[in-house]
């Protein structure tokens, strides 16, 4: 890349900043196009701006030197320009999308019965969503653009997601979480201690059941059951009932109805996609990218949770920052720089007003057939440590409570080497250094 050439970065979330600020510091330069209002911040600590740990500024990423406030409605392709909302068109030599995703709507009866006479201010504006469902929600697919979401049913993807549910939230508040994931697991401890009386509905037979194995998930529910939320498993949400345009509750597909005030969709995300698919690139699950990340035109790359590699969408953070890395390489005229693909880890942190809950998972957590399984448990500390080796390679693990050996393990993951002999397991297990 010449010096003159122009980046422009779709998306000013982790994997567009961070690409940006990469570029700047190899000696070149990005235009970032961000349509949120708010300051660029990271989307994976919403959840402690919802408990009222941090405030919003908190959580707040560098800001970029060039960021643009606009949306943009298209790609052209043959002149190499964006078209954005306010009339304005940006000339590109390398285009960069880093859209990021949507929550998933799930297709529930009444969701969208009697929106017009829903609020229209609240924070953000009407919610936007196309997706599947997942994350222990109801199958489907459900496309609701331009229409807003009733009072008091709430994702929790954006800033203004977050801003409006820490609005509505007050002790004593009925608040009914929808999906036991990753996301809905944090919405819902955030609501607890914010004093809220919540109820979790999952439709898988346990939470985070992606990541976790059964003893881990039971250790998370034993969590939130001590901040006093109300889990239930195995249950599928079929309606979501709405008087005036206002949500008073949840019915439950065996006929019982939860009260609700508030409604949280935590089911999961979907790769913003559209825009590719506008502009005829090659999407799938995601937007496809090779190991140069560069999609079906030589000209438009992707990073982050919109993008598919090597069959892969990860939607996690530590994938897109090491997308935004590579890629930064590559611009600023490394040749040979290349994304091979990412061992991600998930970790998640749940503070309490006692003690912080903290989770750690990687790999493959359920063993198969002949793997060596090695598990300790402290039942009365509420810790939970678990490994998986194949062929004399840890090829997974779990970690709930104490997680001052996740360092060493995820190392050890990462780097696919054969375990040393002399018990290295129990040492990875109990060796508290390195984290």
């Amino acid at each position: 890349m010449t010096s003159n050439t122009r980046v422009v970065v779709i998306g000013a979330g982790l994997a567009g900043v961070r690409l940006a600020r990469r570029l700047g510091e190899l000696g070149a330069s990005a235009l970032l196009v961000g349509e949120e209002e708010h300051a660029p911040y990271n989307r994976v600590l919403l959840a402690e701006v919802l408990a009222g740990r941090y405030a919003p500024e908190v959580i707040a990423l560098p800001a970029p030197a060039g960021l643009l406030r606009t949306r943009v409605t298209g790609i052209d392709r043959a002149a190499r320009t964006v078209d954005c909302a306010d009339g304005t068109s940006i000339a590109y030599d390398a285009l960069v999308l880093a859209t990021g995703s949507n929550p998933v709507l799930p297709p529930l009866r009444g969701l969208f019965a009697d929106t017009h006479l829903a609020s229209t201010h609240r924070a953000g504006g009407p919610t936007r969503f196309s997706g599947r469902g997942s994350g222990g929600c109801p199958p489907g697919r459900h496309s609701a653009a331009d229409r807003q979401l009733p009072e008091g049913v709430h994702a929790f993807r954006t800033m203004d997601d977050c801003l409006g549910l820490a609005k509505a939230v007050r002790p004593g508040v009925r608040a009914v979480v929808i999906g036991g994931g990753l996301l809905g697991v944090s919405a819902a401890r955030a609501l607890a201690v914010r004093g809220a009386q919540v109820v979790l509905a999952q439709q898988a037979e346990r939470l985070m059941e992606r990541q976790l194995d059964p003893d881990a998930s039971r250790l998370v529910l034993r969590h939130l059951t001590d901040l006093g939320v109300e889990v239930h498993t195995e249950c599928r949400v079929r309606d979501v009932r709405c008087v005036a345009g206002a949500v008073r509750s949840v019915e439950l597909a065996d006929g019982y109805a939860l009260d609700a005030d508030l409604v949280v969709l935590a089911c999961g995300v979907r790769p913003r996609t559209g825009l590719a698919e506008q502009a005829g690139l090659a999407v799938h699950k995601g937007i496809l990218v090779d190991d140069e990340l560069r999609t079906s035109d030589p000209h438009i790359h992707a990073i982050g949770d919109c993008a598919q590699h090597d069959g892969t969408v990860y939607g996690l953070a530590a994938p897109a920052l090491e997308q935004a890395d590579a890629l930064a390489e590559l611009l600023a005229g490394d040749t040979g720089a290349r994304y091979a693909g990412t061992r991600s880890l998930t970790r998640l942190t749940l503070t309490g007003p006692d003690s912080p809950f903290d989770l750690a998972a990687f790999g493959e957590t359920e063993a198969r057939p002949g793997d060596d399984v090695v598990r300790i448990a402290d039942a009365t500390r509420g810790t939970y440590r678990k490994v998986v080796v194949r062929e004399d390679r840890l090829v997974g693990g779990v970690l709930v409570g104490e997680l001052g050996t996740v360092g060493a393990l995820a190392r050890a993951w990462e780097g696919a080497e054969p375990l040393p002999g002399d018990g290295p397991l129990l040492h990875l297990l109990t060796n508290d250094g390195g984290s």
